[in-house]
């Protein structure tokens, strides 16, 4: 395998360096390259009794992708990434390899079952649901005995073209609309007959939120002038909803014990601040907005006695199903000519149904504050391991000594053979860098000079940043600290975590603790 990765190195940079001759080039880029991941193969079965079987693979971030066709021969065929392959198979049950290739040949690999079958497919069961977290999506898995794939009709008007997937895997499919559809589900194998499935089904909108906006920073109470957040001290006695003669439907939405505005049939809607505040040492009004319908919203702060000659505001894009969280820089405002010194009321005015939550002003920290990330104390996150480690769990602390004395810290064991790239994330709510630029880590190592790998991503991977620190104490907690303030703007969800990060398992235990943002 070695030299397989070595020879597509050497190929990558020839292709290079013949397309590139004017100057000499930089190649230290190859080293930054990902692992291929989320390797699968779509198999599409002829059905004439031929045993004909079109196999697609992916991976993302691959070069090439090679199958292994699992028949005994031990033939395979190389192709580039999202070409497709025929072949021809007797009735039997065959296990298909898949390795995927990226520029620096790494590689990731996956192996999947491919049944043959000249018989209809029987006892097909099928399951259709709503997605918990997705509005109006629609996951639908189908297992069948002698079937190698299904294909799914969604049932929408003039729609007639199916979604394909591997029998036993789950489609997900997001409808423009709410409603009841007949939907039909075909199961197939190698055999001309196939068999059915329909059914109406109830696609559900989601009308409210499920999660909370990301919890506001921890701030020095001179930093911050809150006017509704679970976070921070409130102005006593504001009125969330005044008697303004508006058409709009005040509610109190708890979730979860999260206190949330809900504003439904938004014409305008108005907030009586219980005392006047005065934003002038304040540089942001911070506010958490969802919605399934509106699709934007002006924002006024009013000043005390202002007429509404005067009145000034921002206008906000919303993005549906969806936390839109949202630092206005209060120049917007005053730019405007708009006084901030004496601020009494906020106007809200839109279309539809809104949730807010965390509105407050505040500025940079006018000292040094952390924000707590993990500390494993509580509910342990789900964690998710690459490269063959065997897993991370959270265990008592092992050394409860120097810069840790927690109870609680996360272990990681780079077992022997797992990858140069082994790791493991954990999700988060998406992290604050207005506030903040650096992530603390409390990390114990068995060796000097490891390198620990701390990476960011965002929830589909398509914006990452990761920073590098090496570790300069063995067997004692030491605290290092990443400083991500290049990092691109994104909601970072992901926290990766990679120790001795370039070098191959060898049974080595690490533990890390105490992730928590500081400026």
């Amino acid at each position: 395998m070695k030299k397989i990765k070595n020879l597509y190195k050497i190929l990558f940079l020839l292709l290079i360096i013949s397309a590139c001759t004017d100057e000499l080039r930089d190649f230290s880029f190859l080293d930054t390259i990902q692992p291929p991941s989320n390797v699968a193969a779509l198999y599409d079965i002829t059905q004439d009794n031929t045993g004909l079987v079109t196999i697609t693979p992916t991976a993302d971030g691959a070069e090439t992708i090679q199958v292994l066709f699992g028949d005994g021969t031990g033939e395979f065929e190389s192709l580039v990434n999202g070409e497709s392959v025929d072949r021809i198979y007797a009735e039997g049950t065959y296990t298909i390899k898949v390795v995927a290739y990226n520029a620096n040949g790494d590689t990731a690999e996956i192996t999947q079952q491919l049944i043959v079958s000249f018989q209809a497919p029987q006892n097909l069961v099928v399951v259709v649901e709503n997605d918990l977290a997705v509005s109006k999506q629609v996951n639908v898995t189908a297992n069948a005995d002698f079937a190698t794939m299904f294909d799914f009709y969604t049932g929408e008007t003039g729609n007639t073209t199916p979604i394909s997937g591997n029998i036993g895997s789950t489609i997900s499919y997001v409808y423009p609309e709410a409603g009841t559809y007949s939907i039909k589900v075909v199961a197939k194998g190698a055999a001309i007959e196939t068999t059915e499935y329909t059914a109406d089904f109830e696609v559900t909108e989601i009308l409210v939120p499920i999660n909370s906006a990301a919890n506001p920073p921890n701030r020095n109470e001179t930093d911050v002038i809150s006017i509704f957040s679970d976070a921070y001290e409130n102005v006593a006695g504001t009125d969330l909803n005044p008697n303004w003669g508006q058409g709009t439907t005040y509610t109190a939405f708890d979730l979860n014990g999260n206190n949330i505005i809900q504003y439904s049939n938004l014409n305008y809607q108005g907030i009586d601040i219980g005392s006047s505040v005065d934003a002038s040492s304040m540089e942001f009004l911070h506010i958490d907005i969802w919605t399934t319908d509106a699709t934007s919203i002006d924002i006024y702060p009013l000043p005390n006695g202002v007429a509404p000659a005067d009145e000034r505001f921002v206008t906000k894009e919303l993005i549906a199903d969806q936390w839109n969280r949202f630092d206005i820089p209060l120049s917007e405002f005053t730019d405007q000519t708009l006084t901030i010194n004496d601020l009494k009321q906020f106007k809200f005015v839109g279309a539809g149904t809104v949730f807010i939550d965390n509105i407050y002003f505040y500025k940079v920290p006018s000292g040094v504050v952390t924000s707590t990330i993990q500390d494993f104390e509580g509910t342990p996150p789900a964690f998710t391991v690459f490269g063959n480690i065997a897993g991370v769990e959270v265990v008592a602390n092992p050394d409860q000594t120097g810069s840790n004395t927690t109870a609680n810290v996360a272990q990681l064991t780079k077992t022997a053979g797992a990858e140069v790239w082994a790791g493991a994330f954990f999700g988060t709510s998406p992290l604050d860098f207005t506030n903040y630029s650096k992530i603390s880590v409390k990390t114990w190592s068995p060796k000097v000079g490891a390198q620990i790998k701390l990476k960011l991503e965002n929830a589909d991977a398509s914006i990452v940043h990761e920073v590098d620190l090496n570790s300069t104490i063995a067997n004692e907690w030491e605290e290092l600290v990443y400083d991500f303030s290049d990092a691109p703007v994104a909601d970072y969800v992901n926290v990766v975590i990679f120790f001795d990060f370039g070098n191959a398992g060898d049974d080595s235990v690490y533990y890390y603790d105490e992730l928590g943002l500081t400026n």
